[in-house]
């Protein structure tokens, strides 16, 4: 599933193209898809792929196709300090972007079937947490993951705001899934290959909207035990955050924040994201064909496309030497501000999270 935009050259590129094709309408979900590099989550030797509009698997790990998660985030309709669930939470990529808006009083669990995707899952986690400097810009609410199959999911587990489900759904188990879901909160999971967004609006009432044409590999039935019955799995606590936490997360706001009225005061503006120059965008696509079981959407070229494409060559005409001006590393202020701090070094890795940049 997807081709629906172009390929783009790196990360900010394919966003500009989800952008321009209305699959990313919000400011909040396009500040979360620019700070988590979706080429971050390919394995070695697999990366040039990372920007095409396309799903990738290699094994047991997989990765939706940009548009659908674009589609996901937007339906979702995230907002700080709700509770998430990811049921086929994977490669984790989905449910660290949700972390940044979901900031640091938020609820982020996920559940994977496979024990080696959730060891990739952390493995992915833990290198975005020491190395991105995205994570310096936003508060985060780190997600938590357990191995188990989503219908086996324990009967008194909790309930939550937000849930998203990547996995083809029959409609005996829709009611199984809405179950987990708080009133006023929103489901959004693929019903009979069609993208569904389901808001529960009371105890037993609710209101569907159909999204996106897609195809989604089918929900895997749970094993039994040797009594015949499949083993329960609990999802991870929601546990009350404590003092010491607490306290880096304000120190950290603290500073972020100062640091904002400092570079404001002195009429800096803050970095935006590079705009980048596109030879071509398709327009969003709403025809799809079938290829062998795959459901491919269908390119549709415009005279719009052939304009963008003269309008980009005009841009570098007139300007070429900004496009040669390269981008220094970008700087880490609020490490910087960390660092200066006299407290001891234990307490200054604390606050940083020990991170390795």
């Amino acid at each position: 599933m997807g081709g629906a935009v172009s390929a783009g050259e790196d990360n900010d590129d394919l966003i500009d193209n989800l952008k321009e094709a209305q699959y990313i309408r919000t400011e909040r979900v396009e500040q979360a898809f620019r700070a988590i590099d979706r080429g971050d989550y390919y394995l070695e030797g697999y990366r040039d792929n990372a920007y095409k509009d396309l799903a990738w698997k290699h094994g047991n790990i997989h990765l939706s196709a940009p548009c659908i998660y674009s589609e996901v985030m937007e339906a979702l309709k995230l907002q700080p300090g709700l509770s998430f669930l990811n049921l086929g939470s994977g490669t984790g990529y989905l449910s660290t972007m949700v972390g940044l808006i979901l900031g640091p009083f938020g609820i982020n669990h996920g559940i994977e079937l496979h024990s080696d995707v959730v060891e990739y899952a952390k493995e992915k986690l833990e290198s975005f947490i020491k190395n991105s400097d995205s994570f310096d810009k936003f508060e985060f609410c780190e997600p938590a993951f357990v191995v188990g199959n989503c219908l086996q999911i324990a009967s008194d587990s909790h309930q939550y705001d937000r849930i998203y489900f990547g996995a083809g759904v029959q409609k005996d188990h829709e009611n199984y899934m809405k179950i987990l879901l708080k009133v006023g909160g929103i489901l959004v999971m693929p019903i009979e290959d069609q993208l569904t967004q389901i808001m529960r609006t009371g105890q037993n009432t609710w209101e569907s909207k159909n999204i996106l044409a897609v195809s989604f590999a089918p929900l895997v039935q749970p094993s039994k035990n040797d009594n015949g019955k499949p083993d329960s799995v609990g999802l991870p606590p929601c546990a009350v955050r404590n003092l010491q936490d607490l306290a880096r997360i304000y120190i950290r706001r603290t500073l972020r924040n100062f640091i904002n009225d400092e570079m404001q005061a002195k009429g800096i503006p803050q970095r935006a994201p590079p705009k980048r120059k596109r030879k071509r965008v398709k327009q969003r696509i709403n025809t799809y064909v079938f290829v062998g079981n795959q459901l491919i959407p269908q390119p549709l070229d415009s005279e719009e496309d052939e304009k963008m494409e003269e309008d980009s060559k005009e841009e570098e005409e007139k300007d070429p030497s900004e496009a040669m001006k390269p981008d220094g590393p970008p700087q880490n202020l609020l490490r910087e501000k960390i660092m200066k701090l006299p407290l001891p070094e234990s307490l200054k890795a604390y606050l940083t999270y020990f991170r390795d940049k």
